[in-house]
This record gives C-alpha cells, sequence and structure tokens, in this order.
C-alpha cells in the first residue's frame, strides 16, 4: 500500500491567503509512505516541505530517527525552496538523500540546493547542518530501490533538465510528470515563410510526436498520476515555452492511457480556490473524463493506493 499526501500543489512562487486557503498556497511536496516496507519518500521540496517536517518532528522521530530520500522534479527555485526550513536537516540523528537532476555539471545538487543556505542571505550555512546529507545526480534510467520499490525516471519538457518520476510497488503505480508541456515542433511550420525547410519541418514533426509518445508510455496506466495543469488551453496560447501543460491537455493524456486517478497539479499561483471550483465543475465531471478520477490536488489531500 502507498499513502500519497499532498504538502504544496502550487507553482511558481508560495501564494497563501484567503482566497488560496482551501486548495493551499505552498508549492510542490507531495510525501510518499510505502506501509509494508516502512519507507518514506518525498517529491520535491517546495515551501509545502515546512509543514512535511513539522508532521515527521511530531509523527516519526518519536518512534525512531527520520531517515527519507527527496528525489526533486527540477531544480527551479519554486521546488527546492521548502529545503532549508525542513526541520530534520537540524539533528544529527537524521538521514536524507537528495536525487535530482543537474543541468550542468559545474552546479552539483549540493551546491544548488545547499546554496540556499549562503550566509548572506540565510543566517545558517550549509556546512553547519547536523544531519547526515547526501546528494545523487539522477538521470533517465530505471532503478531498484529496494524494499520491492522501483523507479522509473523520464526527461520532460521544461527550461531545464527536468526529471518524471514512476513509482511502482506492490502492482501500484504513482507517476509524476511536471513540470512539463506537450512537445512541438521548433521548426518553421509555415511553407510561406522564407525560413521554411521541408525537410526540417518533417523532422521536427517527427521528433516532437515520437517524444509525446515516449511521455504517454511512461505514465500509462498508472493508478495515480500527477499531471501539470498550470493553464487552461486558452491561457497557454500565450504561454508557449514556459514548460507547463493545458489542464485539457492533461486530461486528454490521461484518458488515452486508462489513468485511474489524475491529480491536475501545479497550480496557478494567481488562481484563486473559487476559479479552480469554477474550472472543476467543468473539467472533472466524469462525462468528460471517461473512467479517469480526475481532480484539482489540493494541501493535506491523501490518498491510499
Amino acid at each position: 500500500m502507498i499513502n500519497v499526501r499532498f504538502w504544496g500543489v502550487r507553482g511558481s512562487i508560495p501564494c497563501p491567503g484567503p482566497q488560496t486557503a482551501r486548495y493551499g498556497g505552498n508549492t510542490a511536496c507531495i510525501e510518499l509512505r510505502f506501509v509494508e516496507s516502512d519507507r518514506l519518500i518525498i517529491i520535491d521540496a517546495g515551501s509545502g516541505l515546512r509543514e512535511l517536517g513539522n508532521f515527521m518532528m511530531a509523527n516519526d522521530l518519536p518512534k525512531k530517527p527520520i531517515s527519507t530520500s527527496i528525489y526533486l522534479s527540477h531544480t527551479h527555485w519554486d521546488h527546492i525552496m521548502g529545503f532549508p526550513f525542513f526541520t530534520p536537516i537540524y539533528l544529527p540523528t537524521s538521514t536524507i538523500k537528495v536525487y535530482g537532476p543537474v543541468s550542468h555539471e559545474a552546479d552539483t545538487l549540493e551546491t544548488i540546493v545547499g546554496g540556499q543556505m549562503t550566509y548572506r542571505y540565510f543566517p545558517v550555512r550549509q556546512a553547519e547542518l547536523a544531519a547526515k546529507i547526501e546528494y545523487y545526480n539522477l538521470k533517465e534510467g530505471q532503478f531498484d530501490l529496494g524494499d520491492g520499490i522501483t523507479l522509473t525516471t523520464k526527461y520532460l519538457n521544461h527550461p531545464i533538465l527536468c526529471l518524471g518520476y514512476r513509482f511502482e510497488y506492490q502492482g501500484k503505480v504513482i507517476c509524476t510528470a511536471y513540470d512539463t508541456e506537450p512537445y512541438k515542433n521548433i521548426f518553421c511550420t509555415d511553407p510561406n515563410n522564407p525560413s521554411y525547410d521541408e525537410a526540417m519541418f518533417s523532422e521536427g514533426e517527427f521528433v516532437a510526436r515520437e517524444q509525446n509518445e515516449e511521455l504517454e508510455r511512461f505514465i500509462a496506466g498508472a493508478d495515480l498520476l500527477v499531471y501539470d495543469a498550470q493553464y487552461t488551453r486558452q491561457e497557454y496560447a500565450s504561454k508557449v515555452g514556459w514548460g507547463h501543460t493545458p489542464m485539457e491537455d492533461a486530461i486528454a493524456v490521461a484518458r488515452r492511457n486508462q489513468i485511474k486517478k489524475l491529480a491536475l497539479f501545479h497550480h496557478e499561483p494567481m488562481r484563486t480556490d473559487e476559479q479552480l471550483d469554477e474550472i472543476a465543475e467543468i473539467l472533472c465531471h466524469s462525462d468528460q473524463t471517461s473512467g479517469t478520477e480526475v481532480f484539482f490536488a489540493r494541501e493535506r489531500m491523501e490518498i491510499i493506493l
């Protein structure tokens, strides 16, 4: 059994306040508890990680020293900003392993994540942390995590290197696919444009189609898919290339690939609770989703697989 709990569901920047209280204003952080194996895995270290850390201090630490792995989708700030406020890193009994992709070999995960704790703008330096913290550069591939847990990683379409995660345990599958957007032909597609080249156009069409198909194979059949859905399709028209997916596209992908539950994720920070409710009324009805349960993720929401 996998217990999934959302601690941060927003994109770009934390947005606390009365207009976001129900869905939540913290940035990305998801807790996975593999019950029979007594394993805890965290996906992303956005501002929601602070509340998860407080929860772990109250509920996990009294039982035994804290040991967990953090898998980062990528290192944009909204996905790592909670790390300095994650209380377990200040305990000498804690063991923390941090995994994630690195866009440039000169910038290690330790430099990027721990570098937030530079004395000029944070009162505690990374060297002063008491926990045992290890960093691992992660690439696309398949991994045996032990205790019957397997992990497959897939590069996504985002302005920096970004990974999707597929965890499998006891016949259950949870996938994450954020931050990402549909692959498109990057070459000129207008035959009337002087820069149009038919061979390059054809190659671009082939590569975009191939990459979209690979992503769909990666998420196919998941019991729970957490998918980027920051924009509506209308909003996306002016934000192509920003690395996020229209909600309608996320739902279509889930329907095509027999996803059981689709959690729309990485909410636009300007989107209020009422606006999310209004969109849910339109997009999340069963007659629109063809057998896939579709919903907008909320902070503290718990799903048992």
